[in-house]
């Protein structure tokens, strides 16, 4: 299978690369390929003729996002069009790599596939314009939402909670926003697993269970031998942030569940993670 992955050199795209290695792949990212150019990317996807093209490539700064909320969109939302135009025009399958911030954060459980979408900032708004694109360009489509995703080499929770625990000897961090805590390799695998179904739909792909902010953080300093690094709970509203994100978004994995694809607790996720950067105990 021909397949072009776009966004190849983020935490997503790097690790997706080595399971894709038994296909035709040409990854693609800024600064030599540009999605928001419609004009470039439909020609290379007509040099290529990619049988897949796997969306990873996303403006995922948050708070940038609200700082800019057109940039936001140019990049997520319209970017996104152009992907699925260029899958459309060479008649490619298309899996969206999307968030759980689509959702607004008041559900009284983890948010199902068709559950109600309703963003409350920037990021979420332009990467649910990604979604309304690839179902409404294509037939042939996955959209896999994912959330709080961390990986080995960037810039993430884990790692900036460790950063911080060594530089300033203590930490706040906030308990009332509760996500889904996911490790890159298991959303990676259980992404490829589900393209070998070609079940197109919605996806939810998340280490399984629910964590705060702060017990995610509680569990990052047991499990890297910093249980003694004092962590003082706060609330969202001590944390002052450009954007606002949904206070309560984990994700319920039903739709790749009923396929046979799970992904494992996230605290065993954590541990193998911390393990294999070097930070656990």
């Amino acid at each position: 299978m021909r397949i072009l992955l776009t966004g190849h050199k983020g935490q997503l795209g790097r690790t997706l690369l080595p399971l894709l290695s038994a296909h035709d792949i040409l990854g693609i990212d800024l600064p030599e390929h540009d999605i928001t150019d419609r004009a470039a990317l439909l020609v290379l996807a007509r040099d290529f003729r990619p049988d897949l093209i796997l969306h990873a490539a996303a403006l995922t700064n948050v708070d940038g996002c609200a700082r800019d909320p057109a940039l936001a969109y140019r990049a997520n939302g319209m970017g996104t069009q152009n992907v699925a135009l260029a899958a459309a025009e060479v008649a490619a399958e298309m899996l969206y790599v999307s968030t759980n911030e689509v959702f607004d954060g008041r559900a009284a459980e983890p948010y199902h596939e068709w559950a109600a979408t309703h963003p409350i900032n920037a990021y979420g708004r332009s990467k649910l314009a990604g979604e309304w694109y690839t179902q409404h360009l294509l037939r042939r489509f996955y959209i896999v939402r994912t959330a709080w995703l961390y990986a080995a080499g960037g810039r993430n929770f884990p790692h900036r909670i460790i950063e911080l625990a060594d530089e300033r000897g203590s930490l706040n961090v906030v308990t009332d926003e509760i996500g889904s805590p996911t490790y890159v390799v298991d959303m990676a695998r259980a992404l490829v697993a589900l393209l070998e179904t070609h079940a197109y739909g919605i996806y939810h792909l998340v280490n399984e269970g629910s964590a705060s902010r702060y017990e995610f953080a509680q569990e990052i300093l047991r499990l890297s031998g910093r249980a003694h690094i004092p962590l003082a709970p706060i609330t969202s509203a001590d944390f002052q942030r450009a954007s606002t994100p949904p206070l309560y978004a984990p994700l319920a994995n039903n739709a790749a569940a009923a396929l046979g694809i799970r992904l494992r607790p996230w605290q065993a996720a954590l541990a193998e993670f911390l393990q294999e950067t070097g930070y656990a105990q």
